[in-house]
């Protein structure tokens, strides 16, 4: 992966199946795209589900139609399927950008985690694609996506 930091702005474009999840996505609402065979990814939106209580974060899986569905309209290439990517309206952020956006949002002191933006990208970023490329052989992958419980199942796209 390259160091370069990842901030779209787009006009996403529209299809039939991007015009259907605009119809279940709320207003103000980001989007989570994650590896849905990763354990560490999944357990990191466990993590964000838990400390979300505002459902500010509605998520789905790379591997999902919602996802293959977003990242076409978003124009996001296959490559970058190795990071998380969170969708705020018309943008897109990636790895360790992405996380720290996340962060902001969640309660108690997660929102202090934000000041590490300040950090050049290229630093914060070494760090992220370390992780990302050692998140299976440390964490280990799983042969499908995980089955959320149906309280959580109303924040995933399908």
């Amino acid at each position: 992966m390259d160091n370069k930091e990842t901030s779209q702005n787009l006009s996403a474009q529209p299809s039939a199946t991007s015009a259907q999840l605009s119809s279940v996505i709320p207003p103000d609402t980001s989007i989570i795209l994650f590896d849905g065979v990763c354990n560490l990814c999944n357990g990191a939106v466990q993590f964000i589900i838990l400390r979300d209580p505002q459902s500010h974060f509605m998520f789905a899986t790379q591997q999902s139609d919602a996802g293959e569905a977003l990242l076409q309209q978003f124009q996001i290439k296959a490559g970058k399927a190795g990071t998380i990517i969170l969708i705020e309206g018309a943008q897109y952020f990636t790895r360790s950008t992405a996380a720290l956006r996340i962060a902001k949002h969640l309660r108690s002191l997660w929102p202090l985690v934000y000041a590490a933006i300040l950090i050049p990208p290229f630093l914060r970023n070494a760090v992220y694609d370390y992780i990302a490329r050692n998140r299976y052989r440390w964490f280990g992958r799983r042969d499908q996506c995980m089955m959320p419980t149906p309280e959580m199942k109303k924040r995933f796209l399908e």
